[in-house]
């Protein structure tokens, strides 16, 4: 089973909800809730709850979801996908976070900057060619595929420090 937080997301949050007007509670969002398309067509059900974050499960797999995304209608959740546009939403950014992670995809890190590119790859380590030319190895654990493209959580600076072998200014 797959966990991603989506691309598509980002569409969600932007939207609003269903019905506007009516003020979420978190009682709302209780696991187990089902989860509904605006005619009343099962989506799935809620499976966890983590700050403004909803998995919903379908037929196939978990997708995380804005709370914003949903509107609380007679003890469901209405949500502005259908089941089938919910899995294929799931399975198009699936494919593009994978597609992220191979030879010459671009890096970024905190905040989004550009940081080179994946100049090697395998099971265990990413091998990334930095903007300055140099090249660091990190593990590949440290590095995740996204929608938007490959992401480390560190900055330019302190991949550079990890070439260098000296601790990154504060």
């Amino acid at each position: 089973m797959q966990r991603i937080l989506f691309g598509f997301a980002s569409l969600l949050l932007a939207s609003a909800p269903l019905a506007p007007g009516f003020a979420q509670t978190d009682t709302a969002f209780a696991i187990g809730t089902q989860v509904t398309d605006a005619k009343g067509g099962a989506v799935g059900t809620v499976t966890a709850v983590n700050g403004d974050v909803v998995t919903v499960k379908t037929d196939r797999l978990e997708a995380n979801l804005s709370k914003s995304s949903f509107t609380a209608n007679e003890g469901k959740l209405l949500v502005g996908l259908t089941q089938a546009e919910l899995n294929a939403a799931v399975e198009k950014d699936k494919a593009a976070a994978d597609a992220s992670l191979a030879v010459g995809a671009e890096v970024k890190g905190t905040g989004g900057a550009t940081l080179g590119t994946i100049d090697a790859i395998d099971s265990e380590y990413v091998t990334i060619k930095l903007a300055s030319g140099n090249k660091v190895r990190i593990p590949r654990a440290g590095i995740v595929g996204s929608a938007t493209g490959a992401v480390v959580g560190l900055t330019a600076e302190q991949l550079e420090a990890q070439v260098s072998g000296e601790a990154p200014a504060s």
